[in-house]
């Protein structure tokens, strides 16, 4: 399995950050706001391994990664120079889904990944259907010239009120996206300890 189909808001819960941001997950996670299991309040004090995993799954499912993607970035973010653990998180910024949700082209991630892999968008002028490409400095990524999908994500950029990351540049008039620069560690997303992934995924 490419990604995690189950209970979102369970997910939620169990990590205590709502690393799925569709209104549905949200409101069953601030419904029971408690660890899932039938005896949440019992549950015996984490290991040093237990909260490794935990900061693991976190970085799996916010980015949405199956387990064997997860360590295959983490493998070519160790053969690379500088920190592990930041290389590893740079790297899940620019897969193509989470740029789409950075730029402001989808409410949840989730939804990112969706219009991907339906082929709404191209990349240098190239339709891609890859939910975890990694984009380059300077590509550029456009809107498929349909008019139902520029309509669509015209009324989308209009609604979606977030922050867009500061290593694109979006033009609304001509539903297009631009790499200008990669990302820096300053800029990720998710805060999580990256240090005990790097320990969990080097045992």
């Amino acid at each position: 399995m490419a990604h995690y189909t189950g209970p979102k808001a369970r997910i939620n819960r169990r990590l205590g950050i709502d690393v799925y941001d569709s209104s549905g997950a949200i409101r069953a996670s601030r419904r029971r706001p408690f660890k899932p299991g039938m005896h949440p309040w019992r549950r015996r004090k984490l290991t040093p391994y237990g909260l490794a995993l935990m900061e693991k799954q976190t970085v799996r499912h916010y980015y949405g990664l199956s387990e064997k993607q997860l360590r295959r970035f983490f493998t070519t973010s160790s053969r690379q120079k500088g920190n592990k653990g930041e290389n590893l998180l740079l790297m899940c910024e620019r897969r193509m889904d989470n740029v789409i949700w950075r730029a402001g082209f989808a409410k949840t991630r989730a939804q990112a990944r969706q219009a991907v892999a339906h082929g709404h968008f191209f990349v240098n002028g190239v339709r891609c259907k890859v939910p975890s490409r990694i984009v380059a400095a300077d590509d550029e990524i456009a809107v498929r010239g349909r008019e139902n999908l520029k309509t669509y994500y015209t009324k989308l950029l209009e609604e979606v009120d977030r922050d867009v990351a500061e290593f694109v540049g979006v033009d609304k008039d001509e539903l297009k996206i631009k790499i200008t620069r990669l990302p820096v560690a300053d800029e990720i997303s998710l805060p999580v300890d990256i240090n005990q992934v790097v320990e969990f995924l080097s045992r």
